[in-house]
């Protein structure tokens, strides 16, 4: 932003209301409106997408914030900064899927694939081993503070210069690639540095196990609750209007949630709703809307009775997983339906199956040519990057970076056509 940009709105805007503007009015953000969430994106029937997925989630999150904030006020009255817990929570949800890469959940693993089993295999031993770790398990939480730190060719630097606890509340996994057990983990090797800053600065303390391993940020948790309700609960409905789930079996998985003694008053109003409105789609948002509400004074429930293990670094499941008894069945009974019949279905399992193509091919041409860039056919593929993934070192890590960092950010849309037009599939002005 402008210096003059910031002096008009710097008085109507705290430091914590600047970040979500600034995510808000990216690029990054923008792109987000083609690239896939879980469904591939239909002509004519609506389903989520990461920029509506991501508006959804921030919303969540906001709520959570707020009322985790309502209980900090009254025991911190003086506090100036209790008020933005709020809005700094609903910003991190904001950017929370910024680095993940165009169709869906399987594009991570798909650039991890052209490095464990493509031709991204030959760099290995040119790497070192962190470096290497950081492709073969590509994550999109991992690519996401990248984007909003790094400095890319002739931007400015400090990325989109978020505060520091923003920053935190998006690393859900506050460790290095090397460090992680799993696929997921929180920075680069690129970003290392960046993120023990943000750590020192706000006290994160680190593993005593692995000092490059931080305890997460207490407001990470409900970051990734309002992902994990909205990712779980939404793509029922999804999968109701495109006839994947039926009307009846949705309606089910909602209303295990309530229980008939304790819940006696609000299923009778949920009745009631539901006689007096006979569209189906409409009464499907409604029970959605009821058990998001319901999911969220459950998880910020549980954040306030494990506040000082949270607070101490000691607390390590998710909010949604400490649901207890009936939230819990509910909500275990959903991620099974989900896996064996929503996420296995054709429609995904073929999107998935392109991104892998598409990407490998992409990955490989614009690897190959930042690598090699002075044959006349990898000039022509450079000629393709825009200006701001170009290298900037001679170092190789830097080199593959430029070009996941490109390919990572496109929709689904430019990759596909991309892809096509490289492979000679179609050629503009060419019949």
């Amino acid at each position: 932003m402008d210096d003059w940009q910031a002096s008009t709105w710097q008085e109507d805007r705290s430091q914590f209301q600047r970040d979500y503007d600034r995510i808000i009015f990216s690029s990054p953000f923008r792109r987000m409106q083609n690239k896939t969430q879980v469904f591939p994106l239909p002509e004519h029937i609506f389903v989520h997408n990461r920029l509506t997925h991501s508006l959804e989630v921030a919303s969540v999150g906001r709520s959570l914030g707020n009322l985790l904030a309502e209980k900090i006020a009254a025991e911190n009255p003086e506090n100036m900064l209790v008020p933005e817990i709020g809005t700094i929570v609903s910003t991190a949800c904001l950017a929370h899927d910024l680095g993940n890469p165009p169709f869906g959940h399987s594009g991570e693993a798909a650039i991890a694939n052209f490095f464990l089993n493509d031709a991204g295999k030959e760099f290995q031993n040119k790497l070192s081993p962190a470096e290497w770790n950081d492709f073969i398990r590509f994550d999109g939480n991992a690519n996401a503070l990248r984007i909003l730190t790094h400095q890319f060719a002739g931007k400015r630097p400090g990325g989109f210069a978020l505060t520091y606890p923003t920053l935190a509340s998006i690393v859900k996994y506050p460790f290095e690639s090397l460090a992680a057990t799993q696929q997921k983990f929180g920075f680069f090797q690129s970003e290392k540095n960046h993120f023990q800053s943000v750590a020192n600065e706000l006290h994160i303390p680190a593993k005593t196990s692995n000092p490059t391993s931080y305890q997460r940020f207490p407001l990470v948790y409900l970051v990734e609750a309002a992902d994990d309700i909205c990712y779980q609960i939404m793509d029922l409905e999804d999968a109701c209007k495109l006839g994947i789930l039926d009307y009846n079996r949705v309606k089910e998985l909602y209303l295990n949630f309530y229980d008939s003694d304790e819940d006696n008053n609000t299923l009778k109003n949920i009745e009631d709703v539901l006689s007096k409105v006979t569209d189906k789609n409409e009464q499907i948002s409604y029970l959605r809307a009821g058990v998001i509400g319901k999911l969220i004074h459950l998880c910020n429930q549980i954040f306030e009775e494990n506040y000082l293990p949270i607070l101490k670094g000691e607390y390590t499941k998710s909010l949604t997983k400490s649901l207890k008894n009936r939230h819990a069945a509910a909500m275990q009974h959903v991620k099974e339906v989900s896996y064996k019949e929503v996420y296995a279905h054709r429609t995904v399992v073929e999107i998935e199956i392109a991104g892998f193509k598409i990407i490998g091919t992409l990955l490989e041409e614009f690897i190959g040519a930042a690598i090699h860039p002075n044959n006349n056919y990898n000039k022509k593929i450079l000629s393709l990057l825009p200006d701001q993934y170009r290298p900037q070192t001679d170092s190789l890590y830097h080199k593959i970076q430029s070009a996941v960092d490109f390919i990572s950010g496109m929709t689904d849309i430019y990759a596909l056509n991309l892809y096509r037009k490289i492979k000679g599939i179609s050629i503009p002005g060419v019949v």
